[in-house]
């Protein structure tokens, strides 16, 4: 019994000092122009968000869209449809026809945390996202964070640095070529 109470007191510990909220389960993979990232998500803390994520992913909706804001010092943004257009103007405008409600969290918007992008109506979340590369406070309870980066902010970082024009746009594509949900 001694064993068993202190195998539970153990994981608890373990529970309380990472604090992240993660669950065993599925991790996404993006796979860029300029190399892979992987995302493990906050199932018990956006379980929502976490859900469209994937059902998208599976879908191949976000396979062939690009990051199409990249914001030095600040994130990089994609899952926009309208970004598989050679037509910048509509970029960053698109989404799946339908919206999703906050799920906002106590989670920090600290470099690597895969949030959702939306308008200024808090429950318009739809299919677009973006990774924070530098810790980001202010958007702390306003925008839902349902993951993490667990490989691959090099290549974030190599994103965010890309040439980019007055929108923000990178000047050529960073193209998602797949998104895939993987067992962890």
């Amino acid at each position: 019994m001694n064993f068993f109470v202190k195998g539970i007191a153990a994981c608890l510990m373990v529970i309380l000092m990472t604090g992240t909220g993660v669950q065993a389960g599925e991790n996404a993979v993006i796979e860029t122009t300029l190399g892979n990232i992987e995302l493990e998500f906050f199932d018990n803390k956006a379980p929502g968000h976490v859900k469209n994520f994937k059902d998208l992913a599976k879908k191949g909706f976000y396979d062939g869209t690009t990051f199409h804001r990249v914001i030095p010092g600040f994130m990089i943004q994609g899952g926009d449809p309208n970004s598989k257009s050679a037509d910048r103007s509509m970029h960053g405008m698109g989404g799946p026809n339908y919206t999703i409600k906050a799920e906002f969290n106590n989670t920090p918007h600290d470099r690597g945390i895969l949030s959702m992008a939306r308008s200024s109506d808090p429950n318009s979340a739809g299919s677009q996202f973006f990774i924070v590369v530098k810790d980001s406070h202010f958007l702390d309870n306003q925008y839902t964070a349902f993951g993490r980066v667990v490989k691959g902010m090099d290549v974030v970082d190599k994103i965010v640095n890309v040439p980019r024009d007055r929108a923000d746009n990178p000047n050529e594509k960073v193209e998602m070529k797949s998104v895939k949900i993987v067992k962890r």
